[in-house]
């Protein structure tokens, strides 16, 4: 009887704890967000899809003067806007420095306007900050990162203004195209290079 007491004790207790939240992980206290650009949002967003601490990264415009921009009008490099990834952060998890390092690994900021094939103001390496801590790190990351290429960094670091979410068959493109060309030639051996 002691041990039937026992174990339907241990039982209801941890069918209470599971019940409090349905057996899910507790969503973190507190996120942030940061919206980089580092050539094809479908390079920078499938990068950062595989990095602990990431719960979102978002295709999408920012930098330009042109309200709510549609692909189309980005993709002439006229609207000023460069294609960008909002990322949603637990700083729990990572931190912003680890994000801006992954940053510079990922594509190659010496290059103005051009991230290999793709050719363009839209593709320009760009980091937005919405507050003044946010700047100072992201500035201080580009000090650090500069000893590790022979050319100077060109990656522009500005305010935040506007963030147009890109259309949604540009969201998740390389977890929904794998196969894709684009995918499989740029992509994925990007993704090989960064251990992803």
């Amino acid at each position: 009887m002691k041990n039937f007491l026992s174990i339907t004790g241990v039982s209801m207790i941890l069918l209470a704890a599971l019940a409090g939240n349905g057996g899910a992980e507790t969503p973190p206290s507190k996120t942030d967000t940061i919206v980089l650009g580092g050539g094809c949002f479908w390079c920078v967003e499938a990068v950062y899809e595989r990095i602990e601490g990431i719960l979102d990264a978002v295709s999408g415009y920012a930098g330009g003067s042109v309200k709510n921009p549609t692909y189309e009008q980005v993709s002439t490099g006229r609207t000023g806007h460069a294609e960008v990834v909002q990322l949603t952060y637990d700083p729990a998890k990572i931190t912003l420095e680890k994000i801006l390092e992954i940053f510079w690994k990922a594509h190659d900021p010496t290059t103005p306007n051009r991230q290999g094939a793709d050719v363009g103001t839209q593709y320009r390496s760009i980091i937005l900050y919405k507050n003044e801590t946010e700047r100072r790190v992201a500035e201080e990351s580009k000090r650090k990162a500069q000893s590790s290429f022979r050319s100077p960094i060109v990656t522009e670091i500005v305010p935040l203004t506007d963030f147009y979410r890109a259309e949604e068959y540009h969201q998740d493109y390389y977890r929904k195209n794998p196969y894709a060309g684009y995918c499989t030639f740029v992509i994925r051996p990007k993704l090989e290079k960064l251990g992803l």
